[in-house]
């Protein structure tokens, strides 16, 4: 026990006596690599199966270094490469949103104005539609572009492209009428689509929520938010609970007041970042300073 406390000393010291600036450099960015994974990856069902890969390497390597197994070294020594190939097949969804997330955040010279006076009257007409649908209890998606375009999902619905008003959205949910079912975008202050169609989330959020009673609106809200930037306001037909989906993440039973402040929290930040900021934001896209409801 003393030799390896000694060897490892003196591996210590062998490596700071020959670190220079180009090697602190390296070791930063490899860091900065890691740490970037393990954000892109933050609360979803890949950070759990990182963990148990993680833990099986660590383990096989563990008892790998045992002389006294020789054939367990040598099975080791032989099936560890294939996990090369074997961990972007299991990790291939998160892979695919990691890239499109770069390569939207790849885009800096996208302008992403807002305009101070159409915004705020869109968030009220939003909150005061919410609240008014929430109380009948009719079920609604409103999607609300930010910075990444939404044009495919644009084109999958029916074209409107009015001005936002809390009536006209109450009418576009009323049941049974023939654009309730689907997500209504909202662009530039206006009603760009109604009917639009969503891609579904099959990130397992929904699975491990104590509620098991969301249903496809909910889990098209966590899709559009997985492949794009745009923050998604859902009202539960049988609850009336109002929810914020951005990122992946959802925040629940919100009431004007906290509905608005999270609206407002996403959209006034637009028109200040610029260049290396917008891309940081874009790259690893922030949830809203609220407190989430249990």
């Amino acid at each position: 026990m003393p030799d390896m406390i000694v060897d490892f000393y003196n591996n210590l010291v062998f490596i700071f006596e020959r670190l220079d600036f180009v090697g602190v450099v390296d070791i930063f960015l490899v860091t900065m690599i890691f740490f970037s994974i393990l954000l892109l990856l933050r609360g979803t069902q890949a950070m759990v199966l990182l963990r148990g890969v993680l833990l099986l390497v660590a383990l096989v390597g563990l008892l790998n270094s045992l002389e006294v197994l020789p054939a367990f070294s040598w099975l080791a020594g032989n099936v560890l490469p294939a996990l090369v190939l074997v961990i972007p097949v299991i990790f291939a969804p998160e892979i695919r949103r990691g890239l499109e997330r770069l390569g939207r955040a790849g885009s800096l010279l996208s302008t992403g104005n807002v305009n101070n006076v159409e915004t705020e009257g869109a968030i009220s007409a939003v909150v005061t539609a919410a609240i008014r649908l929430s109380d009948r209890k009719h079920g609604a998606l409103i999607v609300i572009q930010r910075l990444d375009s939404l044009e495919d999902y644009i084109h999958s619905g029916v074209q409107l492209n009015a001005r936002v008003t809390p009536d006209l959205l109450m009418q576009i949910f009323y049941p049974n009428t023939p654009l309730h079912d689907g997500a209504c975008i909202i662009s530039d202050s206006e009603i760009v689509a109604a009917s639009c169609v969503m891609p579904l989330s099959a990130s397992g959020v929904l699975t491990r929520s104590p509620e098991r009673r969301m249903g496809l609106r909910h889990r098209a809200a966590l899709g559009i938010s997985e492949v794009s930037d745009a923050v998604s306001v859902v009202v539960s037909e049988e609850t009336g609970v109002i929810s914020v989906v951005h990122g992946g993440r959802m925040i629940r039973r919100l009431d004007s007041e906290r509905l608005e402040n999270i609206l407002r929290a996403f959209y006034w930040p637009l028109q200040k970042k610029r260049g290396m900021f917008r891309f940081l934001s874009r790259l690893f896209p922030q949830k809203p300073r609220a407190k989430r409801e249990e």
